[in-house]
């Protein structure tokens, strides 16, 4: 099959400048340099039906844009105590219940693999507790541990705001 020459056309914010060789799908990528200054390579289909516009500069400056129009996003940012998080400890991951948990306790789950029960607790980015147990009664047991060790006094410092 034909390659077509593409050098020279502008796709979005880009321009095809050489092609510099044929992905695994036998598609052509081209190098092509943006109007930001940027150069990359694309996939010559993704050119040709609008997939890929630019170097990735238009979706940054979409983003920006849509941030600055939304109120409520605005809102949010800095504001950390809407996300949950007290010193660093993201509070509603640890103490609300996620739907896809199947062991019915934060922070606990089974590994099929190896046939184990783990209990893991996060404080402030760390991970302070990454126990295996071979019954759920005693990673629970774990857990319930680290919580009041750890958790307790992160959510008694919530509670004093």
């Amino acid at each position: 099959m034909k390659t077509i020459d593409l050098t020279g056309n502008h796709y979005g914010r880009l321009t095809a400048i050489k092609k510099v060789g044929k992905r695994p799908n036998g598609n052509a990528l081209w190098q092509c340099q943006c109007t930001c200054g940027q150069s990359c390579v694309v996939d010559a289909y993704n050119l040709k039906t609008g997939v890929t516009r630019s170097c990735g500069c238009l979706r940054r400056a979409q983003s920006k844009e849509n941030c600055a129009k939304n109120e409520a996003f605005r809102n949010h940012i800095g504001n950390t105590a809407s996300l949950g998080i007290v010193d660093g400890t993201n509070v509603l991951a640890m103490t609300k219940r996620r739907q896809t948990n199947r062991s019915g306790v934060i922070g606990v789950s089974y590994e099929k693999g190896r046939d184990v029960w783990v209990a893991r607790l996060y404080v402030k980015g760390h991970l302070v507790l990454n126990s295996i147990f071979k019954e759920r009664s005693d990673a629970i047991k774990a857990r319930k541990q680290a919580e009041e060790q750890y958790l307790k006094p992160v959510l008694a410092s919530l509670e004093r705001q």
